[in-house]
């Protein structure tokens, strides 16, 4: 699946308050050694820095170009192209920080237990998925790809995105970990710029699995069409601005 770690970026802002409130919550003191997988462009690894300034702090995610970006804005830190579900770092981590990624990965059934079994006595994984499969914006994207010349193309699209909820991580973890802190939240974030903005933040997430496999004049019909539906779903004020929530899934684990 292709990234671009500008369309990304483009609301960097909002997509790092999640960062901070995750951060906020791993009860880890001493921290030596920690990981973002999944790091996108750095934003989240520039706020895990932070958070642990006197950390060795390394970064890795599948996409080239957004391994690229990060190590611009960080040339410090060492970072890596590599596959969450592959991966080889066998620690022990202090802290495996893990911000909107793990959605994209399958069988958490086994990634879960293999992520915890990386960490040092008293480390944390720190997890953040989005949890809004059920919102309108991504109703409106699966609607949108059965209803179409696409349709053929697409028929996988909405597969891609693991959708597991609190209670099965709960049921899943308990017994693996002395500390496990689960809870979700949602975000309201005004978008400047109608509908239009809407899609231009599904654009660097949500709407990759559907863009990719379509031609270039395939993605305008389909932009023109989900952006429409979108227009008609979600309320824009008389300054051009459309309110989305945004809820998302928190599981804090910490190993004995």
């Amino acid at each position: 699946m292709s990234w671009s770690s500008t369309q990304y970026s483009k609301f960097e802002n909002e997509r790092n308050r999640p960062i901070y409130d995750l951060l906020a919550h791993i009860p880890t003191i001493k921290v030596n050694i920690a990981a973002d997988i999944g790091c996108g462009p750095g934003n989240s690894t520039e706020l895990l820095r932070a958070r642990f300034p006197d950390a060795t702090i390394s970064g890795m995610d599948s996409s080239v170009n957004m391994i690229e970006a990060a190590r611009e804005r960080m040339p410090g830190v060492q970072f890596e192209v590599d596959d969450i579900s592959t991966w080889k770092a066998k620690g022990p981590f202090d802290v495996i920080l893990a911000n909107a990624s793990l959605q994209w990965v399958p069988d958490h059934e086994t990634l879960f237990p293999a992520l915890i079994s990386k960490l040092a006595p008293g480390g944390t994984l720190a997890v953040q998925m989005p949890d809004n499969f059920e919102e309108p914006a991504h109703r409106l994207m699966r609607e949108t790809a059965v209803n179409g010349p696409w349709k053929g193309k697409l028929e996988d699209a909405a597969k891609r995105m693991i959708r597991k909820g609190a209670q099965w991580y709960y049921q899943t973890l308990r017994d693996q970990v002395p500390g496990l802190d689960i809870w979700r939240t949602t975000y309201h974030h005004p978008l400047a710029g109608g509908p239009a903005a809407v899609v231009e933040w599904f654009k660097g997430t949500g709407l990759r699995p559907y863009l990719d496999p379509l031609n270039e004049n395939e993605r305008t019909a389909f932009l023109s069409q989900y952006q429409a539906a979108i227009a008609d779903a979600y309320t824009t004020y008389p300054d051009g601005t459309v309110l989305l929530p945004f809820p998302r899934l928190f599981i804090v684990a910490t190993r004995g």
